[in-house]
């Protein structure tokens, strides 16, 4: 007879509570310094883990971190990490590992806009998006997933963008586009390549109501307004959920997706 290649399921509670409980967890989440970071980390800190904050030039992280830790009792720390350098990565998940004592989660989700199109960019500010943006985020996860795969275990979770799926417009930023169409890609690769012992996900947002879009002028967010469905941006708050749901063993069986929360600008 020949035997079965099939995998045993994981063990799991009959309580949805549980099963999005964070108790035991190690969170690395990049780009603390505001925004979307902050409630993922609120989230996910609110769930029961224990979250490593890195950000890079901007130190409210570690303000964070204090909230984090008086709120919901949970280890919190900040790193001062720059994730266009492979060994700051490399050395900062080593350094997380030995302070927290594992690693269950990578959220690698630091970027950086584009700010105009290809033939009104300079070279530096090129590189400067595809460094931050596709490399930073490659190389918290190849660093991550050495942990995961040494381990046995691991969850990898990338912010990509609706800017992966489609092309925005009024504004150009066709760098920022292909860089974040290039993370969605290698989030699904690596879904396949360590589906033996990690999973791989990515979230993409559309419009959200964070400092990165802060400085765009009134007329660019009028236009965004009236090509979504929903008529608005959103509050950060909103994408709690679905990163709850991808770090948590509520989605155990979810690997290799991408989820646009986008209030359906991408459907028409």
């Amino acid at each position: 007879m020949a035997q079965s290649i099939r995998k045993p399921n994981p063990t799991l509670s009959n309580s949805v509570f549980d099963m999005f409980s964070m108790k035991g967890k190690v969170v690395i989440i990049t780009g603390s310094s505001g925004g979307i970071a902050h409630e993922v980390a609120r989230a996910l800190g609110e769930a029961g883990a224990d979250i490593a904050l890195w950000y890079h030039n901007n130190p409210s992280a570690k303000e964070l971190a204090v909230e984090l830790s008086s709120k919901y009792s949970v280890k919190a720390q900040a790193y001062k990490v720059d994730i266009k350098s492979w060994d700051q990565v490399a050395a900062s998940v080593s350094l997380v590992v030995k302070d927290f004592g594992h690693l269950d989660v990578m959220i690698a989700n630091a970027g950086i806009p584009a700010k105009a199109g290809v033939l009104d960019q300079t070279l530096d500010e090129w590189h400067d998006v595809v460094n931050t943006d596709f490399n930073g985020a490659y190389y918290c996860a190849r660093a991550a997933g050495e942990v995961f795969k040494e381990q046995g275990t691991g969850n990898l979770i990338f912010t990509a963008s609706m800017s992966a799926h489609i092309v925005n417009i009024p504004q150009q930023q066709a760098c920022y586009n292909a860089a974040k169409a290039g993370v969605m890609h290698l989030s699904k690769s690596l879904a396949v390549e360590w589906a033996g012992f990690a999973r791989v996900n990515s979230v993409s947002p559309g419009y959200i109501d964070t400092a990165i879009s802060g400085d765009c002028p009134f007329e660019m967010k009028e236009a965004w307004f009236s090509m979504i469905p929903m008529q608005r941006d959103a509050d950060p708050r909103e994408l709690k959920g679905v990163y709850l749901y991808l770090a948590s063993d509520a989605s155990t069986y979810t690997t290799g997706s991408d989820f646009i929360v986008d209030g359906g600008f991408c459907c028409p």
